[in-house]
């Protein structure tokens, strides 16, 4: 069989693309992915068989793959990290190719962090974006909050399902109703970020609730203060 890859193209803007991504996209033969990920390297995957895919037949496209794959190679591109939020995927393409090459990319939870000056060390970094049960996400989510942490959330879009959808709104419902003074926690929310079409809300987790925002949010709960190291120089200046 031939190679099949896993690619990370970052959060949507060309740039964000790296090298050794690109090459490898630039010299495979077929390419599946969705809608706004192939968008993002459209550039570079002139000429190249080319699979459209969507959550509903993703699996039929990679089994009508399977069996002519022969020699040719097979890049599967993700939006942002292949090692961030799409390990279910990553699986079931492990369950049907074997061995897939893993090429990590650039996350939007690391531009967020870097948009809003919150460092990844310092803080906790959740996804509600599975289709498993996130209750244990959310009291993840309480914990760090109460122990101090900032946190780097991607939310989880699910417009049909009410009972599933726990957007930017929801999660500011959720803390309201478990107890946290959600007027004093501030909060960032990016949506398209990188792209042309980014925009960015900066207000408290109160403010969310009623607002809608866009699938491709992320947010970012802010209880940072600045620590530089000044703050231990008795460590060398004794």
């Amino acid at each position: 069989m031939g190679k099949v890859f896993a690619v990370g193209v970052g959060p949507g803007s060309p740039k964000y693309v790296t090298e050794i991504v690109k090459e490898v996209i630039q010299n495979c033969d077929v390419v599946i992915g969705y809608k706004y990920t192939l968008k993002t390297i459209e550039d570079l995957i002139q000429g190249k068989e080319i699979f459209e895919i969507t959550m509903n037949n993703q699996e039929e496209s990679y089994q009508k793959i399977l069996p002519d794959l022969g020699e040719r190679t097979l890049v599967i591109p993700f939006t942002g990290d292949v090692n961030f939020s799409e390990s279910e995927v990553v699986d079931r393409l492990i369950e049907i190719f074997g061995e897939v090459e893993i090429i990590p990319g650039i996350s939007s939870i690391q531009v967020a962090a870097s948009r809003a000056k919150v460092p990844l060390d310092k803080s906790k970094v959740i996804t509600m974006h599975v289709t498993t049960p996130i209750e244990d996400k959310k009291l993840e989510l309480q914990k760090a909050l109460i122990d101090g942490f900032s946190v780097i959330l991607v939310p989880r879009p699910w417009p049909k399902q009410p009972d599933k959808h726990f957007m930017p709104s929801e999660i500011a419902v959720y803390l309201r109703e478990h107890g946290f003074d959600t007027g004093n926690i501030k909060v960032h929310v990016f949506e398209a970020i990188t792209t042309d079409d980014e925009t960015g809300f900066v207000g408290t987790v109160k403010d969310l609730e009623g607002k809608e925002f866009s699938d491709l949010s992320v947010m970012v709960f802010n209880q940072t203060s600045l620590d530089s190291y000044m703050n231990y120089r008795w460590q060398w200046e004794n």
